[in-house]
Order: structure tokens, then C-alpha cells, then sequence
């Protein structure tokens, strides 16, 4: 796979997650160990992206 795709799945990703979030935020009562683990993941996947970016 080539690194300029996995970028852009991993920034789908990261703008799905986005979605995910607000979805659960708008829940009567938000589930924030979900919310939490999201935000983790999309913490990760930002990191990933940094580093894709710069080693190509």
C-alpha cells in the first residue's frame, strides 16, 4: 500500500471518529469510557499520520 493512501484512509478514520464522538455527545447520557477511548484512538491515529508524513 502506498504511504499517500494509507494517509488518507487514516484521515477518514480520524474524521469518522470525529462523527462517533459527537454522536455520543448528543446522547442523554453520554458514555464517557467511549468517549475517552475515541479520543484515544484518534490521538493514536494522529500520531501515525505524523509519522507516515515524515518518513515519506
Amino acid at each position: 500500500m502506498k504511504v499517500e493512501t494509507e494517509i488518507e484512509e487514516l484521515r477518514q478514520r480520524h474524521h469518522l471518529l470525529d462523527g462517533e464522538i459527537e454522536v455520543e455527545n448528543t446522547q442523554v447520557y453520554p458514555d464517557e469510557i467511549r468517549i475517552s477511548s475515541l479520543k484515544k484512538e484518534k490521538l493514536k491515529i494522529k500520531d501515525l499520520i505524523r509519522q507516515l508524513e515524515s518518513s515519506s
